[in-house]
């Protein structure tokens, strides 16, 4: 059942990101002009510049005091807590705020660059007009952005009130309007439009390892992500379609990715599984999780 279609994918040609080393745990990237130093569990080789480099380069440094929180120490107090960085590709331009968030995120992850350019190029594809796209655990909205840009009638799902309200600043910036936004449990939601007949042409998912949904609903990946496959591609237009399924957890392979995929949709056609990364500057790769997508072009 092994794919022949492994993938290693990363985001190219973006101007306002730079991955200019990792390593001993650690990144140093350029966010626009803002260069921050972060952890990163997945980072275990020696760092390729000295560290007096990175202490040179670096405009802010992220302190852990535990496993999942920690503080923000700049060498300048004058450096905001809130920039803007654009991205764009031959089809769409979406426009970011980024922010210190006291649990390492700033709004962005750059290795769905890669997964944007695929929906972008997906939706143009398409014969559907205004082709309705479901993002699933849509965090700030960096997907949903790309989809309603492309042309695609866009429902962003998210169980935090607050990622959304940052979301709809994004989609404000970009010069963007119409993405219906929902504050909701990502499964409860499917299994309401399951129930009401609803069809999509494009289903985004990059769920979390773990989470909760609004009303303390538990999300596991392990224990969740077969119930969420089975439903989602039920909810498929089966005439043209598409499917991204990532997943940022240790634990994962592009294999079993491909074994989900293929169990409830066994003759998919064009399945493409791997794993993204981010190509460092100064020369290593950096695993940032794996994926699986497909698409049917009516």
């Amino acid at each position: 059942m092994a794919s022949n279609n492994i993938q290693l994918l990363t985001p190219k040609h973006w101007e306002d990101y730079e991955l200019i080393d990792c390593g001993d745990f650690e990144k140093l990237e350029r966010f626009g002009n803002v260069v921050l130093i972060r952890p990163e569990p997945q980072a275990i080789w020696p760092k390729a510049l000295p560290e007096s480099e990175w202490n040179k380069r670096h405009d802010i440094r992220f302190k852990g005091r535990s496993a999942t929180s920690g503080d923000w120490l700049k060498k300048n107090p004058k450096i905001p807590d809130r920039w803007h960085i654009s991205y764009k590709n031959a089809d769409i331009t979406i426009k970011l705020r980024l922010g210190l968030t006291a649990f390492k995120h700033v709004g962005v992850f750059p290795e769905q660059a890669v997964n944007w350019d695929f929906i972008s190029n997906t939706i143009k594809s398409f014969k559907t007009p205004s082709p309705k796209v479901l993002n699933l655990f849509a965090y700030t909205g960096g997907a949903s952005l790309v989809a309603k840009a492309a042309g695609a009638d866009t429902t962003h799902i998210d169980s935090i009130k607050q990622v959304v309200t940052w979301a709809n600043e994004n989609q404000e910036l970009s010069g963007l309007s119409g993405i219906r936004w929902v504050v909701e449990d990502a499964l409860k939601f499917v299994k309401r439009e399951l129930k009401r007949g609803n069809i999509y042409q494009g289903i985004i998912l990059d769920p979390p390892a773990y989470g909760h949904g609004p009303k303390g609903e538990k999300w596991k990946l392990e224990d969740h992500i077969a119930e969420m496959m089975r439903d989602v591609v039920q909810l498929l237009d089966p005439s043209e379609h598409f499917l991204i399924l990532n997943t940022y957890s240790l634990g994962f392979s592009s294999v079993i990715v491909e074994n989900l995929v293929k169990t409830f949709l066994p003759q998919v056609p064009n399945l493409e599984t791997g794993e993204l990364y981010l190509q460092a500057t100064a020369g290593s790769k950096l695993p940032l999780g794996v994926f699986g997508k497909f698409r049917k072009i009516g």
